[in-house]
């Protein structure tokens, strides 16, 4: 899973990179505008994974992993002088979610580019940019498919699919052209599958991060409203966060103590950003590894075997399954079976979260 950070000049995004990532990049009171990125890949806290590597002692222990990406060269109007085009729309394009950082307290350090500290109208502002980013690309393709059909009659099966995919983007277009990002769209599924390829922007599951600085509330409501799918916001007090990142875990419990911190940002933005992507873990253990594995809500048995390797999809022939806190209680998966907790399951079963694994599979 990759995160894409974003945010206005100033708006405290590498602070906030620094803090999740306990990274050291440099954080300054001014903001080049240039093209930059950081990227960093920490392993998700999971309690469950720490439990079962201490029960099965394995040579490896393996979390599930998501990198963050700071993403730099983002302002109001880049969209319109065509700057959202190239690396930049790249980097933003291969990620799976947004975390738009928005300044939400007031520094006399770092001046606000606009003049005043405005949530609202700062989230609005990249927003803005994003959505304009689609409805260039939605114009183009319009256009250029208007061209293909008034230029050849060609197959009726090919005319009819290039007329419904006009269809289908006359609606993105007048949900654009009134600031209405695509994620807010009532889509089918198979809608859904028909825009993938287009990497929206305004499409991806946003996480709104509030920076609230030392003494700010945490309470999101309290600053601004976000309505939109796909979309949640919370609060970090940043440079709280970034110092105590760099302690020594003793000291950074102390000291989060000390300022009514219950627990890393990074815990709650993960938890969030899980949410936000319907995503899950399911573990496979062992003698030799106990590991956290992550796929989407509702997956198949099958698909699982899939994330572990293509070779136990193609050749799956069942699942035995058992939920980690069975497991745990029984203290061995001879007992788990003993006691009935241990199933076979087949292709089309549904995962849950906290699933263990094997897979028995034959090539």
């Amino acid at each position: 899973m990759q995160i894409g950070i974003v945010g206005l000049p100033n708006s405290t995004k590498t602070t906030v990179f620094n803090a999740l990532t306990r990274s050291q990049v440099e954080t300054s009171t001014f903001s080049s505008g240039q093209l930059e990125t950081h990227a960093a890949v920490i392993s998700v806290p999971d309690d469950r994974v720490d439990r079962l590597s201490k029960m099965f002692e394995p040579r490896k222990t393996t979390y599930a992993c998501i990198q963050y990406n700071d993403i730099a060269g983002l302002r109001v109007g880049i969209g319109r002088e065509g700057g959202l085009t190239g690396p930049l729309l790249n980097l933003l394009a291969q990620s799976d979610a947004l975390l738009h950082v928005v300044r939400a307290f007031d520094d006399p350090r770092v001046a606000h580019p606009n003049g005043s500290v405005d949530p609202a109208r700062d989230l609005a502002a990249l927003d803005f940019e994003f959505i304009f980013s689609d409805l260039v690309i939605v114009e183009r393709r319009i256009e250029r498919l208007e061209h293909d059909l008034a230029r050849k009659r060609g197959e009726y099966v090919e005319r009819q699919a290039a007329e419904d995919e006009r269809a289908l983007l006359e609606r993105v277009r007048a949900a654009l052209e009134t600031e209405k990002p695509v994620r807010d769209l009532d889509l089918t599924a198979q809608e859904a599958k028909r825009l993938r390829g287009y990497q929206f922007l305004s499409e991806k599951p946003v996480l709104v991060m509030l920076n609230v600085g030392d003494d700010g509330d945490i309470d999101p409501d309290h600053h601004i409203s976000y309505q939109h799918s796909r979309s949640a916001v919370i609060c970090l007090r940043g440079g709280l966060e970034m110092e105590i990142a760099r302690l020594e875990p003793e000291e950074a419990e102390l000291f989060r103590n000390e300022y009514g911190i219950e627990e890393p940002g990074l815990n709650r933005l993960i938890r969030a950003s899980y949410h936000l992507l319907d995503l899950q873990s399911f573990f496979t253990v062992g003698d030799d590894e106990v590991r956290a594995w992550t796929i989407r809500r509702g997956a198949s048995a099958v698909e699982a075997a899939g994330v572990i390797h293509s070779d136990l999809a193609r050749g799956f022939i069942r699942a035995e399954v058992v939920s980690t806190e069975h497991l745990l209680e029984a203290g061995s998966l001879a007992e788990a079976r003993r006691r009935g907790q241990l199933r076979l399951e087949g292709r089309d079963y549904a995962v849950r979260d906290g699933d263990i694994l094997t897979i028995r599979f034959n090539v």
